[in-house]
């Protein structure tokens, strides 16, 4: 929080107050000033959940039509906040603009803020009682992007999922209405599985731009040199270190799995789906023989309609079997 003798750079009142007596910002997003109401601030979260490529569907039909505005606020919280860590027009502003992110949210659970992102997501939080945990810890994995880009054990990296990932599983569990930890812990091993399955997709584009995912114990143990990865050359040293990735991860996956027959009907649906998009990109993985050095593994848009399609005939049977 910044404290009230510091200058306030990307969060300043353009005005005293709004006619509603809120605070009116000049935000780090860029977002016009409005005035907003709840309406059009939802319908502006819903456009950018729509509009943002994703490996997994946000908000999908799956999901009840009355929580999909509330999936798109905590979205349209995160994508922003990802963009500030990661788009090349934040630039030199990076830091600031997080913390005037993280103002703007500390003060959204206090009072309105003329923002559409911020009007939204204190609506939403009000409604499901969400804490502010979660949404905090976001904010503190887009800050660790910005200095730390090699991690040296497998427990780091889980570190960085417990901040990054899991919160997000967590804020969709409370959405709709799912506070059991146990529920939570399940929640997690999904979500960093699909975190780390993300990771191992992703190599050809990290490692150019200096982010190495796979832990360095894991390279000294199979020795896989760093030269070798910013060569891109898929030696069978490395071919066996993500062989290994690749199974930890698909145990991962099955450790959280039980979440999806104990959570409502649609949302046990869109888990179904983004476990088996999860599973499948780690299948896409082996089938390259286990090498995303040059080449990023993606699921097709028929991948996907099939993915949903299993999940849509595994919920009838539950459904015939009265297990959902």
């Amino acid at each position: 929080m910044v404290s009230a003798t510091e200058p306030r750079l990307y969060c300043v009142p353009t005005s005293p107050e709004t006619d509603d007596g809120s605070e009116r910002f000049a935000p780090p997003d860029g977002a016009p000033p409005g005035p907003w109401t709840k309406a059009n601030a939802y319908r502006w979260c819903e456009r950018m959940a729509a509009t943002h490529y994703e490996n997994f569907p946000v908000a999908s039909k799956f999901l009840p039509a009355h929580l999909r505005p509330h999936i798109a606020a905590i979205y349209a919280f995160a994508r922003s906040a990802d963009d500030f860590a990661d788009e090349p027009r934040f630039e030199g502003r990076r830091r600031q603009a997080l913390d005037s992110w993280q103002q703007l949210l500390e003060t959204c659970y206090h009072r309105e803020v003329q923002h559409p992102v911020f009007l939204a997501l204190r609506d939403t939080v009000r409604k499901h009682n969400i804490p502010i945990g979660p949404l905090k810890a976001l904010l503190t994995a887009f800050r660790i992007d910005l200095t730390k880009h090699r991690y040296t054990t497998f427990s780091e990296v889980l570190h960085y999922c417990s901040h990054s990932a899991n919160p997000v599983g967590q804020l969709v569990l409370f959405v709709h209405g799912h506070r059991d930890p146990a529920l939570h812990r399940f929640s997690d091993e999904i979500c960093s599985a699909l975190q780390i399955a993300n990771f191992l997709q992703d190599l050809s584009v990290d490692i150019p731009r200096g982010r190495v995912y796979l832990p360095e114990e894991d390279l000294m143990h199979f020795g896989v040199r760093h030269e070798d990865l910013l060569a891109q050359r898929a030696t069978q040293e490395f071919r066996e270190l993500m062989e290994c990735a690749v199974a930890r991860v698909r145990v991962m996956f099955h450790r959280g799995r039980p979440l999806i027959r104990r959570v409502s009907p649609g949302l046990s649906m869109e888990l179904d789906a983004t476990w088996r998009g999860g599973m499948a990109v780690l299948q896409r993985i082996e089938d390259r023989g286990f090498d995303t050095l040059d080449f990023r593994p993606t699921l097709e848009r028929r991948d996907m309609a099939g993915i949903a399609v299993r999940s849509l005939f595994s919920f009838g049977r539950r459904l015939l079997r009265g297990e959902a």
